[in-house]
């Protein structure tokens, strides 16, 4: 048997070194190396994991479509691809207070509920303050086992002998193994016990859920091999001054990773948004300035949110360009195109754009209603009521067509508003109904903030 060694883990991504240094060399975080001890191999007689089955050609490899159950969670469902994979390893992280345990025990109350048998292992909570928490949110359910406790070793056990068909492990973080020497938290703990894990659920086809930390740059806390273990990582999105939650798939090998899931926390536990679009359009008001409704897409999902901007002249020597739910980087790049192509003047004004309601965007088809918004601000002129929009700015000051236009159109005639394309008369695709379409930035902003466009005068 060799003899057991120590080496230096980099807590941010896991990569060993046999010295300490300072700077990890392979993602360059300070200050991140930690020493670990790597355990002794074991013998061929201890092997835990099954022996390797005889390769075999692809062609004689039957299908297997697997089976999915559902969280009776319509927004998690939405993400997941249709549900929970039977045997899966999923990860769910967030920040701190983002509501990753309430999701957890409110799934795992709906799983109860429709005849699956749960264990809910905490390492973080007493199982007092989980009952506590699932009388409030009304998540009692019978089948639904809880667990407070920080070993593996009676996680795994207590996994076993309930006989559970889905186990949620709140958090990784807080999970240890007596096989290894560390504290709970380090990189050969978490990488170790999310192996176990993985190695008694999967051939149990027990589904699994474990919950993560995030780091302050938002990533997943502890190494890279932890992501590539897991069947699908799923993050939690959301700040404590909005009551809305987004959930996202960063990797899904059963399903899209394009879905987002929306919740609204309230008193009694989250609550799915199926209609997002009036969510965040909930508070809009159609007599101000610098307000434009933008039809986005995440994902397959297509719906609305308001933009707001806002111009002042500046009383410093450098005029500020803030931006919030938005790119930053896209914001200075859109208010050259305003004055270079457009005859804006914004060199003296600072610019603040905000998406109401907290969201974050990254669709490109938020463009136009960026632009739109600060025009209408700076020109003190607000959009016609009743219009949405959506188009790709490009650099010369055309407009491009937006992505899944023909969802885009369905949403935002649900909810009454006629929606602006940014394509022309040349464009190849068809625009339905009641939809106007412009070739270029300039020719929308003569269209819809000229002196008569709020009462119908110039808008078609």
């Amino acid at each position: 048997m060799a003899r057991s060694r120590a080496v230096f883990v980099c807590n941010s991504c896991g990569t060993d070194f046999p010295n300490w240094n300072g700077r990890c060399s392979a993602c360059g975080a300070w200050n991140t190396l930690v020493e670990e001890a790597i355990p002794q191999r074991r013998a061929a007689s201890q092997r835990t994991t099954p022996a390797p089955s005889a390769p075999a050609e692809i062609s004689s490899i039957p299908e297997n479509s697997g089976e999915r159950s559902s969280t009776g969670i319509q927004e998690l469902d939405r993400v997941l691809g249709g549900g929970l994979f039977r045997g899966s390893m999923n990860l769910i992280g967030g920040e701190p207070g983002i509501g990753k345990s309430t999701l957890m025990l409110q799934l795992a109350a709906s799983m109860a509920g429709a005849g699956d048998r749960v264990l809910y292992a905490t390492g973080e909570e007493s199982a007092e303050q989980v009952a506590a928490r699932a009388r409030r949110t009304g998540s009692s359910k019978e089948g639904l086992l809880v667990l407070s406790a920080t070993l593996l070793e009676d996680i795994v056990s207590a996994a076993s002998s309930s006989g559970a068909s889905v186990l949620i492990v709140d958090s990784i973080q807080t999970i240890c193994s007596e096989e290894i020497s560390s504290a709970p938290g380090s990189v050969a703990q978490v990488r170790h016990c999310a192996s176990r894990l993985s190695s008694f659920a999967k051939p149990a086809g027990m589904t699994c859920l474990v919950v993560g930390h995030v780091t302050k740059d938002g990533s997943l806390a502890g190494p890279k091999v932890l992501e590539h273990l897991v069947d699908s990582v799923i993050t939690f999105e959301g700040d404590s001054g909005h009551s809305h939650r987004l959930l996202r798939a960063v990797k899904n090998r059963f399903g899209s990773t394009n879905e987002i899931g929306v919740f609204e926390m309230t008193s009694g536990g989250l609550r799915s948004v199926a209609e997002a679009s009036a969510y965040f359009l909930s508070r809009r008001r159609t007599d101000v300035t610098g307000c434009a409704v933008c039809v986005v897409v995440e994902g397959t999902r297509p719906f609305m949110v308001e933009i707001q901007a806002l111009t002042t002249p500046t009383r410093y020597g450098y005029p500020q360009r803030s931006s919030s739910g938005l790119d930053s980087r896209r914001l200075p790049l859109l208010l050259a195109v305003l004055e270079k192509r457009c005859g804006l003047e914004l060199g003296s004004q600072d610019v603040f754009v905000n998406v109401a309601g907290g969201a974050s965007l990254s669709d490109p088809g938020a463009d136009l209603g960026i632009c739109l918004a600060v025009a209408s601000s700076r020109l003190d002129r607000p959009l016609p009521g009743g219009v949405a929009v959506c188009a790709e700015v490009g650099l010369g000051g055309e407009l491009r067509p937006a992505g899944s236009f023909d969802r885009r159109a369905r949403e935002a005639s649900v909810l009454g508003f006629p929606i602006l394309a940014g394509c022309g008369e040349d464009c190849a695709e068809p625009r339905p109904a009641g939809c106007a379409g412009y070739s270029s930035l300039r020719e929308c902003l003569d269209a819809l903030l000229s002196p008569g466009a709020r009462d119908g005068g110039s808008f078609p």
